[in-house]
């Protein structure tokens, strides 16, 4: 099981609910806090401004299920299917997430900081506009997806890879060439100068001596 930043431990739960049904559901506006659920299916679920405060979700189905305005806050994500879901300026603040599956995952906007992701396939995954300070991303599978306008300052990047991956926009200051594949991404000529200077280079207009 991944573990979260320096070793921090899950936040317990006070209560379980098991093989809940919650597909085509309307959870908008709903509380929880500190409840393991375990097999949940939220596939098609709409849920505008929810709020879930440590909780874990074991074997969950968040399957074309479209979240807006909503908080998961320091939760537990453990094997969950996220297969084009939708998350619209959502807050998933120090959220841990362990071999689940990202495939055509959309995130616009919102507070992604603090985010466990190591080595999580991100390949179809598409994040914009979203703040994902100090996040963790090693060794995370990016290549060919899309991080655009994404605040990745004090990200772990080591060991990622960005190849061929839309990085327009994004800050980029934490990443290590040396550490971070990024062959083939694409980028701004700001960034450029960027990743340039964390190569050592020496930069200078042409006309300099």
């Amino acid at each position: 099981m991944a573990e979260r930043r320096h070793g921090a431990k899950a936040p317990p739960t006070d209560g379980t609910v098991s093989g809940a049904d919650w597909s085509d559901k309307d959870i908008s506006g709903e509380t929880h806090q500190r409840v393991a659920f375990v097999d949940l299916d939220l596939t098609e679920a709409v849920n505008n401004g929810a709020a879930f405060s440590e909780c874990t979700f074991r074997r969950a189905r968040f399957n074309a299920s479209v979240h807006t305005d909503a908080a998961f806050m320091n939760c537990t994500f453990t094997n969950c299917n996220f297969f084009d879901a939708q998350f619209h300026q959502c807050k998933l603040v120090g959220s841990m997430f362990d071999r689940c599956t990202f495939e055509i995952t959309k995130v616009v906007g919102g507070n992604w900081s603090l985010v466990g992701l190591p080595g999580a396939d991100l390949r179809s995954a598409s994040f914009t506009g979203a703040r994902m300070r100090e996040a963790d991303l090693t060794g995370a599978r990016c290549r060919e997806g899309s991080f655009r306008d994404v605040d990745l300052a004090g990200a772990l990047l080591a060991r990622a890879d960005f190849s061929l991956c839309d990085l327009r926009g994004s800050d980029l200051s934490s990443l290590d060439p040396a550490e971070t594949e990024i062959r083939g991404a694409i980028i701004t000529l700001d960034q450029a100068i960027v990743i340039a200077t964390a190569l050592g280079l020496d930069i200078r207009a042409d006309e300099e001596e």
